[in-house]
């Protein structure tokens, strides 16, 4: 949550603008057609970064593309440089770190060309917060490197300081607190030197977060109350989250839980008021831990579940495996056995997922070894090649009348040593076919088969972006009470049951599984190969899915047992698809489109498959298909959308 906060050390524009008086006036500046190009620029800029970037970040992304034509248009190559830049920053606030890296790519590469250190210092920063979002914390320490070195050269001390703290950052990451303490401290010191409130104030909470974790409470309580009078004078919300979860945390470590409920709600206000969605899910996990520690285990069930609520959309899988483990302890608590258990087996489904880039690290360890092993026949054969031409030449020289009968026993040994190395690397050979055979089929089921293909072929898999892609999403609706009158063993299996019939129907109609997140199945229509008929297919495999559910809970109830009902949703549009990660070997996509589709699905009903406007134009003239219009409904942080209900004949 941390590193998405200190991306405001890493300004591509100078805070000439920040000391005007909220953003009427820069409005007032932007419109303002005498103004200087450059003051409108930074005015636009002070907009999306003030305005937008942590509250609504599709609109912080627009005004970037405004800054960016108007900049275009009047040759300010340093500014359309910027407006990448933040339409970078909003993506990776937005979930989508692959979109981001490649807006911040074209930044730097202007950038780059005009030779400014400055700019590209700072781009790599924006670039190495958002390496260390996705856990990459080697590209990361590249990127920040090569920032505090160019920021160095070109005298920007602001810069140079927001590189100390990212640093810091992947120091806090890898549990070394003291060189992430001295990051801080030297970060600090530069502070201090420019006058910087701001970067003081965020850099003075870091300081007290490294200290709750070492245990020195009391540091980071003064270093709290130092930041608490500098962001009473700046006047801004998302540092005020900060200060407030910050002082939340460590009253909580303390056992002062009055105060770190009364410090963790107002965090939760202001983060619902200003959509700070991050603050949001960490103050409602810490509302959550604080009552499970005074034993209210109604509470901690209540804001356990909000967490859980708020951080599935951003596919935070680490908070929702927190959330669920608190739940567990909860309904322990509470006597409440097979809850607990739910609890207990989603919170392992969801480390499984995190613990995923580990299972590919052992594939490749694997490959690694099985080929050294083949390497070592290749040598001890080489070796036996070269010690036979050794003998042959002794021989040649030995004039010896015994030589003839020492030849003979030399490639009687040597037969046999051959006949013997044979069999070995034969049956070494059989080992080797087997293991990779199993690797491969591993591999198959984590990635699409073209997809593995291109990995085993080129050693690399590129993202790529496709522009028309179905998402479908399905749930479960009443699952916790559904699981409440099975046995783990029956709701696992039930899971598993509907989840096989799933990936049965999508395999048949040529739609791609993505994952599972719990009671939750992902599934899209048009890649890793495009196909003309995969808006239709996905339709007709969501619609099989819920024929599947519909007859699988009337045969259950006709045996008085328990039985899930499900909703279905479909939005179509381009996603970026790839990889996620450099080693990690799981297939995945990202895009808005991802996040409407998801939207879809929470708006559908019991039953129904919903499908959005985009995917009703695609088949609204198949005659296989009926459609009912929903008209514009509310989605959560889209707005009103168009909806339809999709059937067949």
């Amino acid at each position: 949550m941390q590193k998405s906060l200190l991306i405001v050390l890493t300004l591509l524009i100078s805070s000439l603008l920040h000391a005007q008086s909220g953003l009427d006036s820069l409005w007032n500046i932007w419109n303002d057609e005498t103004q200087a190009d450059t003051i409108r620029l930074e005015a636009i800029y002070t907009i999306a970064w003030d305005g937008y970037l942590f509250s609504q970040p599709d609109s912080a992304y627009y005004y970037g593309q405004v800054q960016h034509d108007f900049a275009e248009l009047h040759g300010r190559w340093k500014y359309m440089a910027s407006a990448l830049s933040m339409q970078g920053l909003s993506l990776n606030v937005s979930g989508k770190p692959a979109e981001a890296i490649i807006h911040l790519r074209k930044a730097f590469a202007i950038a780059e060309e005009h030779d400014d250190l400055r700019v590209m210092a700072a781009i790599s920063g924006n670039m190495g917060n958002t390496f260390s979002d996705q856990g990459k914390h080697s590209a990361a320490i590249d990127q920040f490197t090569t920032c505090l070195e160019m920021a160095d050269k070109a005298g920007d001390q602001q810069t140079v300081a927001g590189a100390m703290i990212n640093i810091s950052n992947i120091y806090q990451s890898i549990s070394d607190l003291s060189k992430a303490i001295d990051y801080l401290e030297d970060a600090l010191l530069i502070f201090n030197k420019l006058g910087h409130k701001r970067g003081k104030a965020s850099t003075l909470m870091s300081l007290a977060m490294v200290n709750k974790d070492q245990g020195n409470l009391r540091d980071g309580l003064i270093q709290l109350d130092e930041a608490s009078e500098l962001v009473r004078e700046i006047d801004n919300d998302h540092l005020r989250s900060q200060l407030f979860y910050t002082y939340g945390v460590i009253f909580l470590k303390k056992q002062e839980y009055s105060k770190a409920l009364e410090y963790l709600k107002s965090c939760v206000e202001i983060s619902e008021k200003n959509h700070y969605q991050r603050f949001l899910v960490a103050a409602l996990l810490g509302m959550s831990k604080t009552y499970e520690a005074l034993g209210n285990y109604n509470e901690a069930i209540h804001w356990s579940q909000r967490a859980i609520d708020e951080a599935h959309p951003l596919g935070a899988l680490g908070e929702q495996s927190n959330a669920y483990e608190i739940l567990y302890n909860a309904y322990k608590g509470q006597g409440k056995g097979e809850l607990a258990l739910s609890s207990h087996e989603k919170m392992l489904e969801l480390r499984d997922s995190l613990n995923q880039e580990e299972t590919s690290k052992k594939l490749q360890n694997m490959e690694f070894a099985k080929q050294l092993f083949a390497d070592s026949l290749m040598i001890e054969k080489e070796r036996l090649r070269v010690d036979l031409m050794h003998k042959e030449e002794v021989q040649e020289k030995n004039k010896n009348r015994n030589i003839a009968l020492g030849i003979g026993a030399i490639f009687l040994i040597l037969a046999i040593a051959f006949f013997g190395r044979w069999r070995y690397v034969k049956r070494s050979n059989i080992i080797i076919a087997k293991e990779k055979d199993k690797s491969e089929n591993l591999l198959l089921n984590i990635l699409p088969n073209e997809i593995a293909k291109e990995l085993k072929e080129t050693g690399e898999a590129k993202s790529r972006k496709f522009d028309d892609v179905s998402i479908l999403f399905t749930d479960f609706k009443g699952f916790t009470k559904a699981s409440e009158l099975m046995s783990a063993t029956d709701l696992v299996s039930e899971i598993n049951t509907c989840f096989k019939a799933f990936d049965e129907i999508v395999g048949r109609f040529g739609v791609e599984k993505i994952k599972t997140i719990g009671d939750a199945y992902m599934a899209a229509g048009g890649l890793p190969l495009s196909s003309e008929d995969s808006v239709r297919n996905t339709v007709l495999a969501a619609l099989e899915m819920q024929t599947f559910i519909i007859q699988r809970k009337a045969e259950l109830e006709a045996l008085n047992l328990p039985a899930f009902e499900m909703r279905v949703g479909i939005h179509t549009g381009p996603v970026v698809a790839g990889i996620v990660g450099v080693k990690k070997f799981q297939y995945d996509i990202w895009g808005d489109t991802v996040n409407t589709a998801s939207r879809m699905e929470s708006s559908s009903e019991v039953g129904k498959v919903n499908i959005s406007q985009t995917t009703f134009r695609k088949l609204e003239n198949d005659d296989d298909f009926t459609f009912e219009s929903r008209g514009k409904i509310e989605a959560k942080g889209k707005g009103e959308i168009e909806m339809y209900f999709v059937a067949r004949k």
